[in-house]
């Protein structure tokens, strides 16, 4: 496969950090992403494109960062309102800028040789985005243009693995390690099923997204391998200590496969551990001077573990795990979703009168619901809010899961606000957490599920507001949830509550509040409005006419959840009682399931549900939360 990624310098110079960090975000610590990228647009060449050049529907904010084979720029999608990261070709040492856009190759003897990077930068943001992995980089659009090519990536933020290990100070726990590889290994599973190869795995090519924690694989770095290889510039495309010896020259007998990659991946792990690199594999070939992990850590991490890192270092590539699951078996790491929640997909009882359609009072479980003359009012446990139902001429709820996509009026002067308030993840080093539940019928597969448990690190203690954060966390962060808040602060019995959502794919939308009574409810979709499909770039503004929500007691800030699913989702599992227009999750049945959490899912977050021939299911899904704060009075 050929790799998305920087352009080598032909004079053998290996390319600055930022061109191999392009997605990192440079503004750690900004509110505002354009600033800081904004910034550091002073530091760029003469090649860089200011800020505010428009290209197609994104606008330049700044600069990210920029090596020998490409630029990576802060943009703001115009379309969708959001920031990216754009990734413009620019093999500097082949090509310039001629306008203010327009990239010409300097000489006609490097026109081959530019060209042959552009495919292969093309190529690559052709395969990466067929992949849907959350620690596999997304690329939402590439497209060629101005003699050269571009690539459009979410703009993540947070800090490189060579980063948090150099912060650290010390060598992580194999705890720590094994959440690190983990979702490593999956991805190189989804990678190595397409015959695509990383090649590059390193320290400073993966990040920990701030908040969640979770690493996502970098760049692949297919132009600067292209155009190195046709300039014999080995030092550009290889990192001594990490590639194994199959890259180092084409030699048929050494063929590269997915046990390159658990070459590389061993190296990082050697190098997280000792805090050096193994000897490069091309030296030892001649002479082996390799030292062991399982001598040099004996005592700090299990003998199974490091054994496995040693046999993934071996030279030759036979001698090496073959696939990803086998390496992790050998680590001691359960494939990721293997402990996956089944069940069916809830059931409504249809024999219950409608709220809405039958205006009656009722009364179930000491939680007091009262129809009026076009008000329902949820006492007591009503989110701080009193819902308004009003009946519409002709309108009526729709029908059974709701298949149209939703239609709806932008909400006026609402200020937009991207919410990612994501707390950081629980420490590794915190004790460990219990081991799932359930046994298994073989005493080893019991023994391997709690070494499993043990790797994981502890989860915080449970709070339903907390839990929605780490719902948020656990999602996948190529898919993109957008809130506006037009009334982040809303008055009791005077403001109504209102907010909008737009999604970067196509889904289902769940919302999820818990109020200052610790509360927790279902607000959508809910009895009175089952249609809660989205479109991608449709703003989808709730609540709907047919059931506004006005702030009510008690006063506090009201936590909110939104989920965009890419198939729908189940939630029968969480035992919410459905004796009201919004279903209801019960203290008891909220500690129930905060039992059956793990430090990679959550069954607050439900779980993909598909219909017989819809294989595979797509299971991942998008979150944001955001609050907002009742007050009795404006002052």
């Amino acid at each position: 496969m050929t790799e998305p990624g920087d352009v080598p310098d032909p004079a053998g110079q290996a390319p600055p950090e930022s061109d191999r960090t392009v997605i990192v975000s440079a503004a750690r610590g900004s509110a505002d992403p354009s600033s800081a990228a904004t910034t550091t647009a002073a530091a760029g060449g003469h090649n860089t494109l200011p800020p505010g050049t428009r290209l197609g529907e994104f606008e330049i904010a700044g600069l990210i960062g920029e090596g020998g084979f490409g630029i990576v720029y802060l943009a703001f999608d115009t379309s969708l309102g959001r920031h990216v990261a754009l990734k413009e070709y620019m093999p500097a040492a082949l090509a310039s800028r001629v306008s203010a856009t327009e990239v010409r190759v300097k000489s006609e003897r490097h026109e081959g040789t530019f060209r042959a990077g552009l495919k292969s930068f093309i190529n690559e943001a052709r395969i990466l985005a067929q992949f849907d992995h959350h620690s596999l980089v997304k690329v939402y659009r590439f497209w060629e243009a101005n003699g050269t090519a571009y690539m459009v990536m979410p703009y993540y933020k947070g800090e490189t693995l060579k980063d948090a290990l150099k912060t650290s100070g010390k060598p992580p726990d194999e705890r720590w390690l094994k959440n690190l590889l983990a979702p490593l290994l999956d991805a190189l599973t989804v990678l190595h099923a397409a015959n695509c190869y990383h090649r590059d795995i390193a320290p400073d090519n993966i990040i920990l997204l701030e908040g969640s924690q979770r690493p996502v694989l970098l760049d692949f770095g297919a132009a600067r391998r292209v155009i190195g290889d046709m300039t014999q510039a080995l030092t550009v495309i290889l990192k001594p200590g990490y590639a194994p010896i199959e890259q180092y020259a084409e030699v048929p007998s050494l063929k590269q496969g997915a046990w390159s990659d658990h070459y590389a991946l061993a190296a990082l792990v050697y190098f997280a551990i000792t805090g050096r690199t193994p000897p490069p594999s091309v030296g030892r070939m001649v002479s082996d001077n390799y030292r062991p992990l399982a001598k040099l850590a004996a005592g700090r991490y299990s003998e199974r573990f490091l054994r496995a890192v040693d046999h993934a270092l071996a030279v030759m590539p036979a001698d090496r795990p073959q696939t990803a699951r086998e390496f992790a078996a050998e680590l001691g790491i359960a494939p990721e979703g293997s402990s996956g929640h089944a069940g069916g997909p809830s059931k409504r009882t249809d024999g219950a009168s409608r709220a809405g359609d039958d205006l009656t009072a009722a009364s179930s479980k000491g939680r007091a619901v009262w129809f009026g003359a076009g008000v329902i009012v949820l006492a007591a446990a009503g989110v701080g809010t009193w819902l308004m139902f009003e009946r519409t001429p002709g309108h009526e709820p729709a029908p059974g899961s709701g298949r149209g996509v939703a239609q709806s009026a932008a909400v006026p002067g609402a200020s937009s606000l991207i919410v990612p308030a994501v707390p950081k993840a629980a420490a590794p080093r915190q004790a460990e957490s219990p081991p799932p539940s359930g046994t298994a019928a073989n005493p080893s597969a019991t023994s391997d599920a709690a070494r499993q448990a043990s790797s994981l690190p502890q989860l915080p203690p449970f709070t339903a507001p907390g839990e929605l954060a780490r719902v948020a966390a656990l999602a996948d962060p190529g898919i993109h949830l957008t809130v506006d808040l037009p009334v982040p602060r809303a008055v009791i019995n005077r403001d109504k509550l209102r907010f909008s959502l737009t999604s970067n794919r196509a889904g289902y939308v769940y919302v999820f509040v818990v109020d200052p009574a610790d509360q927790y409810l279902q607000l959508f979709p809910n009895e009175l409005d089952h249609d809660n499909q989205i479109a991608p770039g449709k703003r989808l503004v709730l609540p709907r006419p047919s059931w506004q929500m006005l702030a009510g007691e008690p006063p506090g800030d009201n936590h909110f959840l939104a989920i965009i699913s890419l198939a729908p989702r189940d939630f029968s599992e969480l035992g919410m009682t459905h004796d009201s227009v919004f279903a209801s999750l019960p203290h008891a049945a909220q500690e129930a399931a905060a039992a059956k959490r793990t430090p990679i899912s959550s069954p607050f977050a439900g779980t993909a549900q598909c219909s017989e021939g819809n294989s595979p299911c797509p299971q991942q899904f998008g979150a944001v939360t955001f609050k907002i704060d009742a007050v009795r009075s404006s002052k």
